[in-house]
């Protein structure tokens, strides 16, 4: 392998995807987000807390990837792994703030990024 793209890595569908969804991301921030979607690191300012104590969660759908999967409709998976995480945070007692704007894929398929972003 010689470059990203022989080793998997559309850089092009990266940027893309970004473009797509960074509106879409946009609606969801307030005036403490400090960094844009695309970045290697999210910050979030927390001007009224003197102590602050940031608790983050990562989860997943299951399953339920497999039927989108199958029906080809991606929008509910999105709205699905919110709540997993926000349930997540809330049953450790934290108001869920802030989300990363992460995803893992097998490869990058432009349009379904944008499905799930979007939503329904």
């Amino acid at each position: 392998m010689t470059d990203y793209k022989d080793a998997g890595v559309d850089i092009e569908a990266g940027e893309a995807a970004v473009q797509r969804i960074a509106a879409l991301a946009k609606e969801t921030t307030n005036a403490n987000v400090l960094a844009s979607v695309g970045g290697f690191a999210a910050a979030y300012r927390l001007p009224e807390i003197s102590e602050p104590t940031l608790i983050s969660a990562t989860d997943g759908v299951g399953t339920k990837l497999l039927l989108a999967l199958q029906c080809d409709a991606h929008e509910t998976v999105g709205i699905d792994l919110v709540a997993m995480v926000a349930n997540d945070l809330l049953a450790s007692g934290a108001q869920p703030t802030f989300f990363p704007d992460y995803m893992a894929v097998d490869h990058l398929d432009v349009d379904r990024t944008e499905a799930v972003v979007r939503g329904n």
